[in-house]
């Protein structure tokens, strides 16, 4: 491998990392090349952090059978209650956990009876045919870190019966840079949009991510308002403190999984209440989808409070307003402080209509606007007409029929 062959390959990981192309498309590409050009790779894992609610990071795979996948996503390695364990021992046991203690960048170990006792993927090396190993971190700055790694980590094996020449150990730590670069770019991409769809919701992200970030900039829409909130949460966080995240998580997985999978999009948790929409160029279609998730919604509660009963966790129950009308949508708050949200007559009368589920004791309450949509009367049984704080006639509402 000569200097026109490492900038051709820097060229090529530049473009990608600009590009976006994925990080498996980055890793086979780069891999491929360095083989074509005399580097005999037999295997390659490339992994980094990502910023996910549920997984910690991400592993990159080249080398390995066609039933193995290129992509691994894998949970939380730190000791504590949130970590996979089988994850987290396999993390600990692992040439790069060893660099992260003794703050090295780069080992090496040729594979033999001896080695492949140190390290549990060297005995997997073995088995495999390998016969040289080794492994790079390309470390970011501080200011750089990324969850809880701090660069990118590599490993790299052959099945030459000599290993690695000490020229081709060199290329590699002179191409691992590049290759991190590309991967760090293309994965930060993606965890910026993982990141809006978590914190803000996913058409919110999306719509953020697409350049709508400018304040006071909102659009009319329709959309059905979901306002729901837990019965009784308050008296959990008074009398058993501790029970109060792992409840409202809990419950929360229950409520906003039935909203997503129904095609709603969830903008705000506010303790223990959640503002979501649905939208639709058909208000039949998201008064429908709307319905299906509450009713999903509240057969999941049922199934989650058989659950913590049985442990002898506490329970409770969702109150839920629906309501259909027209909001403006998009960036309200400060100059340095936005928020991504509904505001508008239609969204206070969703609030409202939950809170009268207390008073007429109905764990769901919709509008008569809502309830009007398309065949929705006839699911739906009317409760009376009511008053509503800072509405100013009184409005029928309606809840689930139990008949239906």
């Amino acid at each position: 491998m000569n200097d026109a062959f490492f900038a051709e390959l820097s060229a090529w990981l530049t473009q990608a990392g600009l590009a976006g192309t994925s990080e498996i498309d980055i890793v086979s590409g780069f891999c491929d090349r360095c083989v074509a050009a005399g580097l005999p790779l037999a295997r390659a894992l490339i992994f980094i952090d990502t910023l996910h609610p549920v997984h910690e990071g991400r592993l990159f795979r080249w080398g390995y059978g066609p039933t193995e996948s290129p992509l691994l996503e894998y949970g939380r390695t730190s000791v504590d209650a949130h970590a996979d364990a089988a994850v987290a021992e396999r993390w600990r046991s692992s040439p790069h956990y060893r660099m992260v203690q003794t703050g090295e960048s780069f080992l090496r170990r040729r594979l033999n009876a001896t080695a492949k006792d140190e390290f549990a993927v060297l005995s997997d090396s073995v088995a495999a045919g390998m016969t040289d190993y080794v492994a790079i971190i390309s470390r970011f700055a501080p200011e750089g870190v990324i969850g809880e790694m701090d660069g990118v980590y590599s490993s790299w094996a052959t099945r030459m019966p000599d290993g690695f020449s000490d020229g081709q150990i060199a290329a590699l730590q002179r191409l691992a840079p590049n290759l991190a670069l590309a991967i760090k770019s293309v994965s930060l991409a993606r965890m910026t949009g993982t990141l809006m769809e978590t914190y803000l919701g996913r058409d919110a992200g999306q719509r953020v991510l697409g350049g709508r970030i400018v304040r006071g900039i909102a659009e009319r829409i329709d959309a059905v308002v979901w306002f729901s909130d837990l019965r009784g949460f308050t008296r959990v966080t008074d009398t058993a403190p501790e029970q109060a995240i792992p409840l409202l998580n809990d419950y929360c997985d229950a409520i906003v999984s039935a909203i997503h999978e129904h095609g709603g999009d969830v903008l705000k948790l506010i303790g223990d209440g959640t503002l979501a929409i649905f939208t639709a160029k058909d208000r039949t279609h998201a008064c429908g989808a709307a319905l299906s998730a509450a009713i999903a919604a509240r057969g999941r509660i049922d199934e989650l409070n058989r659950r913590r009963a049985t442990d002898g966790k506490p329970i409770t129950d969702m109150y839920l307003g629906l309501h259909v009308g027209e909001v403006f949508y998009g960036n309200v708050g400060s100059r340095e402080r936005l928020d991504f949200t509904v505001i508008g007559p239609a969204v206070n009368e969703a609030s409202r209509i939950a809170a009268m589920c207390r008073s007429v004791d109905q764990p769901v309450l919709m509008s008569s606007a809502f309830a009007d949509v398309g065949d929705i009367k006839r699911r739906v049984i009317s409760v009376g007409r009511y008053a509503l704080r800072g509405v100013a006639h009184p409005q029928e509402l309606f809840t689930l029929d139990p008949t239906v």
